[in-house]
């Protein structure tokens, strides 16, 4: 059957998937499924105790929830009658709250638990728009979401034609959700986005899909954010069962009870993965070690097309010693992985591919609902480090200043409430400029190199890319963030930091005592440790892209203290306002008057290469080289 409108799910589900694990979540220990009845029957009986309530089309509803099926009731339901939704993440701070509730003129806000309840509800009392403040976990004294349900129920065979007639009137046109971007630059703005930009991006994206009704997938990235929200409709279109995680902790224990067949996921956490593969290749005693790190470095170098029978012959070996063991640890059944968010590194893809978990990135954003470019498992000639080939419907152009610019149904219908933002990015022509820069390999493949508004000059007039650096440093397992700086500076230098599991364990194992994370970063050996990281990627930059300076934060970043948004992006005004004064100390400017002070004279602020001399005259005066890993 014809989908035309998210909601439309529903009766493709009544029609061609008659499944009793359609959504399913995990309570009190055991798993709880929803069948393709029990999700028609939630949505119809929430839409029409919507109705019974008073809410018209056009109206706006704001969920703060984890991943659950109800999240997918109460978004049909209030797309069925013409409500806007407005997902909203549970890890953003009460300002950005406030300026959402306030913003998006939200009748309601549906909240998931008392924690968080008690973390909005004083910024409820900001926004008069709010009339009601609803709970899906039973909280004494509270509304709850199933009295909406409740009186769905009673009342929906009164309600048929009304609803009927309602969902009739609804256009592909029509807004169906209001979704906040992360702000890593500012302000969150509101995207508007129409169920033609979701159903056309979940329709072709269905198509490069290898899973099918007969699979299963483990969902546990934000269903607010817009990637895992498309994806979430994708797997719907495609009949195959969700499965919810009961958090990021349990996710590996989530993967192998399901025996999951996919899942998507952000590249950080895949680099977690990689840096635990690491980490038990080196506890391994001797002829096992050495295997698991030539199955390891077999991985790192495989290819799409033209491996050749040796190779080949090796990969075939390699599963049966070691990637079989890493595919029994995420279940046994991994097959798809989908990956987006930001860049993927080119040698974690190859290993999961070597390991027999093909890797699918794509790349997109909020306003282009999202996926512009997805590398399709099965595309001819595919290439690492690409993106793949532009999604079929849309069309991708690159500027004369190699801005990626997008035109096609998935371009969102503008900023709510603000229509000079909406023009700034969408030209007379309907053309969306990305920000992005990039190029199309071979004229299919599209491959992103920065944001255009990330870039930025060195005083003598050299263009940084500060992703592409980034990603490099990050293939270090002892440097979980990074941030490189130097805008109208003479060199670049960074902020790292530190995977602090990873030194710990490094510290523990060379008897490197120390009584918190702040006196273990001013330790020389740790310090001599991160010169040989920095040194290392170094030599696989320009000279002007190379770092000269660094230093190390005792504070680990993440979306609940601030430096990193939701989706695990660089907040790079937070982070650069935090440690303005340890920028001004890396580039020599005193507190009082801005101006360049005294040459720095600590290890760590002296050039790396100036560093490295030092530190091999001192290792050759204690009598050798220090070779730890």
């Amino acid at each position: 059957m014809s989908v035309a409108r998210t909601f439309d799910l529903l009766e493709r589900y009544r029609d061609l998937f008659n499944k009793s694990d359609v959504l399913a979540a995990k309570r009190d220990g055991e798993w709880i499924k929803y069948s393709s009845r029990d999700y028609i029957d939630f949505a119809t009986w929430f839409a029409t105790g919507l109705l019974e309530l008073g809410y018209q089309k056009g109206d706006k509803i704001i969920t703060v929830s984890n991943n659950r099926p109800e999240w997918n009731f109460m978004d049909m339901g209030m797309a069925m009658i013409g409500v806007v939704h407005v997902p909203v993440y549970p890890t953003i701070s009460a300002d950005e709250y406030r300026h959402i509730l306030g913003h998006s003129d939200a009748r309601s806000i549906i909240i998931s638990d008392r924690l968080l309840l008690n973390k909005i509800r004083p910024v409820v009392a900001d926004c008069p728009s709010i009339e009601a403040i609803y709970t899906i976990n039973n909280i004494d004294d509270e509304l709850n979401w199933s009295e909406i349900v409740e009186k769905g129920r009673i009342s929906c065979d009164n309600n048929r034609q009304k609803l009927s007639d309602i969902m009739n009137s609804i256009t592909p046109d029509d807004v169906v959700t209001l979704i906040y971007t992360s702000g890593t630059t500012g302000t969150p703005k509101g995207v508007m986005l129409t169920h033609q930009n979701l159903v056309s991006n979940f329709i072709a994206t269905s198509k490069v899909q290898p899973l099918d009704s007969r699979h299963k997938v483990l969902s546990f990235l934000p269903l607010c954010h817009v990637y895992e929200r498309m994806m979430n409709y994708h797997f719907q279109y495609l009949g195959i069962s969700i499965y919810y995680a009961e958090n990021l902790g349990t996710v590996t224990q989530n993967l192998i009870e399901i025996k999951a067949d996919g899942f998507n996921s952000v590249p950080r956490l895949l680099e977690k993965v990689y840096d635990k593969i690491v980490a038990t290749g080196k506890d391994l005693p001797g002829i096992k070690k050495s295997v698991f790190f030539w199955a390891l470095n077999l991985g790192l170098s495989y290819e799409l097309n033209n491996r050749g029978f040796w190779y080949d012959w090796q990969r075939s070996l390699a599963d049966k010693l070691v990637y079989r063991k890493w595919r029994e640890a995420l279940g046994g059944e991994v097959k798809i992985i989908v990956s987006g968010g930001s860049a993927l590194q080119p040698r974690l893809a190859r290993l999961f591919w070597a390991a027999g978990m093909k890797v699918m990135e794509g790349y997109g954003l909020t306003e282009t609902a999202p996926v512009i470019a997805v590398s399709c498992t099965e595309y001819p000639d595919l290439k690492f480090g690409t993106v793949g080939p532009v999604l079929e419907g849309v069309q991708v152009k690159i500027d004369d200043d190699g801005e990626i610019l997008v035109k096609g149904p998935n371009v969102m219908k503008g900023y709510y409430k603000d229509p000079a933002a909406t023009a700034a990015v969408i030209d007379a022509d309907g053309w969306f400029h990305t920000g992005d820069v990039g190029i199309l390999e071979d004229g299919r493949f599209l491959k992103i190199t920065d944001r255009k508004k990330e870039m930025f000059k060195l005083s003598a007039g050299k263009y940084i890319a500060p992703q592409t650096i980034e990603n490099k440093f990050k293939e270090s397992i002892f440097i979980e963030q990074l941030m490189v700086v130097g805008e109208n500076e003479k060199f670049a230098s960074a902020l790292i930091s530190p995977n602090f599991n990873q030194l710990h364990f490094w510290a523990s194992k060379y008897k490197i005592h120390y009584r918190d994370n702040e006196e273990l970063i001013g330790m020389p050996e740790v310090l001599k440790r991160f010169n040989h990281e920095v040194d290392t990627v170094n030599k696989t930059l320009g000279s002007h892209e190379q770092i000269k300076r660094f230093r190390l934060v005792c504070e680990e970043w993440s979306p609940q203290t601030g430096e990193l948004s939701p989706t695990l992006k660089l907040k790079r005004s937070v982070i650069s306002a935090k440690y303005q004064h340890v920028l001004d100390d890396i580039y020599g400017y005193s507190k009082q008057n801005g101006q360049p002070k005294s040459p720095a004279k600590t290890l760590i602020e002296l050039p790396v290469i100036l560093r490295q001399r030092i530190l091999h005259s001192l290792t050759r005066f204690r009598g050798g080289e220090d070779h730890r890993d």
